[in-house]
Parts: structure tokens; sequence; C-alpha cells
């Protein structure tokens, strides 16, 4: 029998164990009994040979040994001494590819094998359809009861198959049981982006012309798609692939009858043997092997669902001293004790329940907590908010959860909850923390989130841009990439706090949020939310009794009803609405940006004369208000407002003002570089129409070439598109033929990003050109 006698070298951790292990003058084994912590590895720790523990391990040994809560602090501590220190947070820049599955995969072999005939189809079917008529890929539809494991199926399959397609696996999670689950345009918002296509050009298309170009993009696909948690067959039916190689694989707690020619999967409980098979993938063969009646009793305990063995089975894992009778008995205890809570099955609580007891009292507070996070996943910061307390302590909780699987792991660094967990979470957070405490968490965290977005979207603000040095910042925020990752990372959680600072009446932070996203919001057009932020911070500062913010902000309500909805009659009354209260308080600026507004409503529908008047008025406030970039903006749509109205003189004129006011000392540090490059770029392209109509073929090819390159650069294909073909049209009047050829292969070089007639153009031209008859346009729109 071991005495723990010998050497005391080691980690301070080991060093640390020991004494604590001898002044209960315990024998290692018997620490092993009373943790269920093996022999071995108590040895490794204490002799330094097991370097990084699990927090689930050292938790274990802490309760085995009846240590407080603060000599198990101090154990928590003495662990974490000596590992580098957490950086502050970078999200990922994708959140919607597939997440990681489990490594333990086990069962589901007639499921798995039906759903692999499925992918098999789609693969033969590609591979042999004429491009011309090509049927749509089969859609698999997994359904069945809360914990049976539909999504690690789901992601299970798409994992498999990624061989099989080449463009990717993707995951959209549609909170189907959500107050506000996620609609059919949000997610063809959230796959378009995935898929590459452009912001700028997302928030200048209708719902529509959105699931328009979603269609498209798939046909020509070979991609899965995981469409998770649906709640009813209206949330996805649009999405369902009409041709193409696109596979769609849905999971849903209903069976979604109403969805037609689609492929359907029923999950139930696990198979004995199935589940049998579980526990020994977690636990060890030679464990469950020992102990086939336990096994049989155990499975049976927690009810053959998936969710709740694996959170059994992990308490086991983790106490490999201890025989599975042990964990049967603590199970049937459980399931003696609890009453039904509102997660659901009671034997799915009991192994909740066992898993949960067992945890440190700063693991089950972080547990308890996490329930009130809103969104489907979340990163260390937000967790380290919410529990009060250090990145590096906020991640050793969240990886103790994970290994009692309590937690999965999500995408990159973030975690998420089963939503079976997140009931019971918040079960136990109402029973044991009470209302003051969820609410002064909610509140920290509500106020961390928005700070954090008044941060990242001031980035993009001229007079702002990186915010001042702080050591304890929680996520970094260096660059604006780094802003632009997070907000959209974390665009589920700090919206739930937007929401929750309006109903709390936090007006003035409210107006802070909404101030600080407005010139990022140019950069993430395609959001979908930016009318309730700008609905919202208008309401807002009329309750402040702020006549300039509200005029400010309902000018930013006008355009986000033309950008996000194409309201044309909601953006023109918001934009009145804003001059209305603009003039009468007297501020030039919101005036200004009235007319601005109200000048671009116009032209949109060619209402060319009350147009070119709104965008003179604007620009004769914004000179009176100095404010040149304002300036600027109305000088460029004049250019192009002149052009469409016949005056292509007068356009010229506006653009070399436009590029004068560029030059002048003055105004260089006024004007920050992104508005100086939009400005050239687009006062560019709107005059090369002016030069182009009046057969000025040089100036229109000097201008285009300006525009073009930025034009792509900024996410403006169709546009970069035109250009392209413009210039080829100019350069074939210039008799300059393999330049225009060159320009006209450019185009169809962008078939998945521009309109169709744009790409007939080219290849009609290119035709002609090499019939030797050539016959450009001399007209332009």
């Amino acid at each position: 029998m071991s005495t723990g006698g010998g050497s005391v070298a080691g980690t301070p951790f080991g060093r640390l164990l020991r004494a604590l292990r001898l002044t209960r003058h315990w024998t290692i084994e018997e620490l092993a009994e009373a943790s269920g912590v093996s022999v071995r590895a108590i040895g490794d720790m204490e002799r330094g040979r097991s370097l990084r523990p699990q927090r689930g391990t050292v938790t274990a040994l802490a309760q085995g040994l009846e240590l407080d809560e603060a000599a198990h602090s101090e154990l928590l501590a003495t662990l974490r001494a000596g590992r580098p220190a957490a950086k502050p947070s970078v999200p990922q820049v994708s959140p919607y590819t597939l997440p990681r599955g489990v490594r333990d995969f086990v069962g589901r072999h007639a499921e798995l094998n039906a759903l692999r005939a499925l992918v098999q189809q789609s693969v033969t079917q590609a591979r042999t359809e004429n491009e011309a008529v090509r049927s749509p890929a089969p859609v698999a539809v997994l359904s069945g009861p809360p914990g049976s494991g539909k999504t690690t199926l789901a992601v299970r399959l798409a994992e498999e198959s990624a061989p099989s397609f080449p463009d990717g696996t993707f995951l959209i999670d549609m909170r189907g049981l959500d107050v506000q689950p996620l609609s059919a345009d949000q997610a063809v918002l959230r796959l378009l982006g995935a898929w590459g296509v452009a912001d700028s050009e997302l928030g200048r298309q209708s719902a529509e012309e959105r699931l328009a170009r979603y269609h498209a993009i798939a046909a020509g696909l070979r991609a899965v798609v995981v469409l998770d948690n649906v709640g009813s067959e209206a949330q996805i039916r649009p999405l369902l692939p009409r041709e193409g190689g696109l596979f769609i694989v849905v999971s849903s707690r209903r069976t979604l009858a109403g969805l037609e020619a689609v492929h359907r999967v029923e999950l139930g409980a696990l198979t004995p043997e199935d589940s049998a098979s579980l526990l020994r993938a977690v636990v060890g063969a030679d464990r469950t092997d020992a102990e086939p009646a336990a096994v049989l009793a155990v499975i049976e305990l927690c009810g053959y669902l998936p969710l709740a063995l694996r959170v059994a089975a992990n308490w086991a894992a983790t106490r490999t001293n201890w025989s599975l009778q042990r964990l049967a008995d603590r199970l049937t205890d459980e399931e003696r004790r609890l009453d039904a809570l509102s997660a659901g099955d009671l034997r799915v609580n009991t192994a909740f329940a066992l898993s949960y007891s067992r945890l440190a009292a700063d693991t089950a507070r972080m547990f308890r907590l996490l329930s009130l996070l809103p969104g489907a996943d979340f990163s260390v910061p937000s967790a380290a908010v919410l529990a009060d307390t250090s990145l590096p302590a906020a991640e050793d909780l969240l990886e103790e959860l994970l290994d009692a699987g309590l937690l999965t792991a999500s995408r990159g660094d973030r975690y998420r909850f089963h939503d079976l967990l997140r009931l019971y979470a918040g079960a136990r957070r109402r029973a044991e923390d009470g209302d003051e405490a969820s609410a002064a968490a909610r509140a920290r965290l509500r106020t961390w989130l928005l700070d954090t977005a008044v941060l990242a979207g001031r980035w993009y603000e001229p007079d702002h841009g990186a915010p001042p040095p702080a050591p304890g910042r929680l996520v970094a925020l260096d660059d604006r990439e780094q802003a632009m990752r997070w907000m959209k990372a974390e665009s589920d959680n700090w919206l739930a706090a937007f929401r929750e600072a309006v109903e709390a009446g936090e007006h003035a932070k409210v107006i802070e949020v909404a101030d600080a996203t407005i010139w990022f919001s140019d950069h993430w057009v395609s959001w979908g939310h930016w009318i309730e932020v700008y609905k919202s911070s208008s309401e807002a500062a009329a309750a402040l009794g702020d006549p300039v913010r509200e005029a400010s902000h309902r000018n930013n309500l006008a355009g986000a009803y033309w950008i996000g909805e194409r309201r044309h009659d909601k953006a023109v009354g918001e934009a009145r609405h804003a001059l209305a209260i603009a003039e009468k308080c007297g501020d030039v600026t919101q005036q200004a940006w009235a007319h601005h507004h109200l000048g671009g409503l116009h032209a949109l529908v060619d209402d060319l004369p009350p147009a070119a008047d709104h965008y003179q008025r604007a620009k004769e406030l914004f000179a009176q208000a100095d404010e040149v970039n304002g300036y600027l903006a109305a000088s460029n749509m004049t250019i192009r407002v002149a052009e469409k109205a016949g005056r292509p003189r007068q356009a010229v004129a506006a653009y070399d003002e436009v590029m004068d006011l560029l030059a002048a000392s003055e105004h260089r540090d006024r004007i920050p570089p992104n508005v100086r490059d939009s400005t050239i770029t687009f006062a560019a392209f709107y005059v090369s129409f002016a030069h182009l109509n009046q057969g000025r073929w040089q100036e229109a090819v000097d201008a285009l070439r300006l525009a073009r390159g930025q034009l792509e650069a900024q996410g403006w294909h169709e546009r970069a598109g035109t250009a392209h073909l413009h210039m080829a049209h100019a350069l074939v009047h210039l008799g300059r033929f393999a330049e225009a050829e060159t320009e006209y292969r450019a185009v169809l070089t962008m078939a998945d990003l521009v309109p169709s007639a744009t790409l007939d153009d080219a290849r009609a031209a290119l035709d002609a050109l090499a019939a030797g008859t050539p016959s450009p346009p001399t007209r332009f729109v």
C-alpha cells in the first residue's frame, strides 16, 4: 500500500495537493476512494507528471478531501498559476461554419445509413445530370424529442460528408423555440454572407431579390447546410433548394409534416446496445465490461437518451476509481429526490442533477448564471462578466462544465448550451440565487455588452477610431477587423442587451449605442435590425426631450427603412419628420442630412427635379454648418442626378468641385481615408456616364479606371461589372480592341456577382469582336 512518501518534487499544485492529503493522514488509496480519482492519476499530479489536470478532476479531489470553499479556491488558483495569461478574445471570422462534433459518437446506424444514402444520391445526381436541368438535392429532416441527439447526428453527417461537398459545411441555428425565431430572410442573409456575397450588395437588395440570389448561388454549390432547431415549416420552406447540389439537413422537435418531398428520419431513444456503446465510449471499455449489470441500470435510469447518458458518463469518467454501480446508485438517489422541473423529462433531470450536485460552488454558480445569456452561443469574456471574475478563472469554469457534459464546444473558442440544460440551469438559478442576484448579473452583462458595442462601433466613426488603451479590456479591439468580428459574433447578445435597455427605459444608453453604430451600419447594412435600433433611439431621444438627437436618429431611421425593407413611403415620412424637428429647433446639420435623404429618395424613383433641389439645399446647409463630409456626400449625388437629368456639363462641373475639395489642404485632416476613397470612387463612376453619353471616350476610360478597382474592393460588384463593361465599350470606340476584350472577359469572371443582363452584354460584345463587327452602344444609363 502506498503511503504517499518519497520525493516531494513537482509542481506547486502537486505539492499543495500532497500537503492537503497528509493533513488528513490519508494514503493516496484513501484519497482515491473518497474522490473517485484513480491512484495513478493522484500520484502523477503529486509528482508533477500531470501538468494540466482537468478542472473536474480537481473538483472531485477537493470534494473527496472535504475542503471548504476557500481551500478549494486556493487549490484551483495554484493549479492556474504558471499558465500563460489569457489574452483578450478575438472572435472567429465566420460564425456559420460547422461547429465541432463530439469525438465519441456511437450508434444511430440505421439512421446514419439512410442519411448516407441521401448524400450519395446527391453526389451522384450532381455528377450525372445535365447542367441545364438539375433537380434539387434531397432534403433530410431529423425530428425527435429534446435530448435525442438530432444536432449531434446532423453535425456528424456533415463532418463525414465534407469531402463530397467541396464548397463547405455550414450550420444556422434557426432558434425555433425563441420568442423571436430566426426568419427565412435572416437565414438567407447569413448564408449569403458566409458564401462571400458582399454586405453592400445584400443591403441594396429586397428580401425577394436576396432569396433569388440565394437560390441562384445554391444551384451551383456543392455544400451541406444544417438548419438546426427549426420551429415551423414557414421558417425554412423558402430555403429549400430548387435545383443543384446544396444538401440541406433540418433538425426539429416537430415532424414538420407540412414540408413536401423531404426525407424524414425520426429519432427516439437509443437502443440498449447503442446506449451501452455510448457509455463505453466515454467511460472506457474496461470499466463497462467489468460491470454489465451496472451499465444496464445506468442506461435505464437515463431513459436511453443521448444527452442524459453523456452527462452521466462524463461524471463517471472523471471519477476513474469509482464503480459504475456507484453511479447507478447516485442516479437512483437523485430520481427519488427530484421533483419534475421545467427542463423536461425527469430522467434527463436526474442526470443533470447528479452532475450539477458534484460541481464546485463557483462552477455551479457559473452554470446557473449562463442561463441569462440570450444568444445561441457565447464566449469566455461574456461568461467572465456574468460571474464577475477574470478571463482565466472563467475559462477554467467553462472547461469544467464542458468536461461534465453540461456545455458543448461551439466554433472557435465559443460555447453553447443544449436548450434542456439552459432550462435546467435557469430553474436552479431561480431556486438558489433569487431575483436580486440574477438582476445584478444581467445588468452587469448588459452594461458590458453595450459598452463594448460602443467601442467597437466607434472604430468606424471619422472622429474616433481606436479606443483608448485599457489593459483590463476583455476583448481585442486593436483594428477595424477585430471590431467587426466582435460586433458580428456577439450580435445576438448585444442586440438582446440593447432591447433590455429599451425595456428598462435606459434612454441615454440606447442613444449612445445607436450613435456609435451609425457609421458602422454602413459596413453591415444587411444585418436586418437597424430599423429597430434607430426607431428605438428616436423614441429614446424624444423621451429625453432632445430634438437634435431625435432628428439625427430619424434621419438614420429613414435610411434604414429604405436599405432594410425598401419602404420608400416610410423612409420619406421619417426624413420629412426629421426635417421638421430640425427646422423647429434650428439645427442646420440635421436639416442638411434630411434634405440629403430626401434627395436620394426622390432620385431612386427618377423624380429628378425635386432630387436636385434637395441636394442643392443640402449642400448649402452643409456649407453653413462647415460639415465637409456631408458636403462631399451631397456633391457626389449631384453628379449623378445632373447626368440622369441630361445635364452632363453640370455633372462634370460637380465632379471637378469634389476633386478640388478633396485636394484642398485645409480639408486634408478632416476627411477620413475611407470617406476620401469612397468619395473618389463614386464621383468617378458617376461622372463616367456624362463622358460616355457625350462621346468623350478617353475621359470615360480614365474615370472608370479610377473607379473599377475600388468598386470591387468595397464590395460593389454589380457596379464594378458595369464599370468593366462600359470601359470595354469605350475602348472599342477608341479602336483599342485587345484592351476591350480583356475588360469584357473581366465581366465574365464575375459570373456569380453581376446580373445576367450584364453577362449577356459582355458575351455578345465578345462575339461581335471575334466576328470583326463590333457595335458598342452610344447611350449609357
